[in-house]
């Protein structure tokens, strides 16, 4: 092989080196969930540092950080649901109940499933978008 086509056999790889890179890319490093207010059909989400207060028409919770990102803009996050209004148990719990938070963001919008998880009970899937004001409707 002379040292032309070596040179050009060279820049070859290179150029396919840095193709692969740029398509493949690197996986993003997990992030945080953007804070902030996150709004929703029924549901606003407070986001502050390393956790968030989660309010609904009709119960409150909490999350409980980090509040993590893997690299495809999924989380599952450990937190607790409170329910408010109507007939309530004198020894009910009135810390809450455990709840796992799951879903999906890309920054902008995210979507939530929010799941009981003493009861295996879910309590919905809710639509969000980040910066959005919404009102509630209390059962108080």
């Amino acid at each position: 092989m002379n040292s032309r086509n070596l040179k050009l056999s060279v820049g070859l790889i290179l150029v396919l080196g840095i193709l692969y890179f740029a398509i493949e890319g690197k996986p993003r490093k997990m992030q945080n969930i953007p804070a902030g207010m996150w709004g929703g059909e029924h549901i606003r989400i407070e986001i502050d540092g390393p956790a968030a207060r989660v309010e609904y028409d009709c119960a409150h919770g909490f999350i409980t950080g980090p509040l993590k990102l893997d690299s495809k803009g999924k989380f599952s996050l450990a937190g607790t649901h409170v329910r408010e209004g109507g007939p309530t148990r004198i020894d009910g719990d009135r810390d809450g109940t455990p709840a796992r938070f799951t879903g999906w963001t890309d920054g902008k919008k995210m979507t939530l499933t929010v799941r009981l998880e003493g009861a295996n009970e879910d309590l919905g899937t809710f639509e969000l978008e980040h910066g959005k004001s919404v009102r509630l409707h209390k059962c108080r």
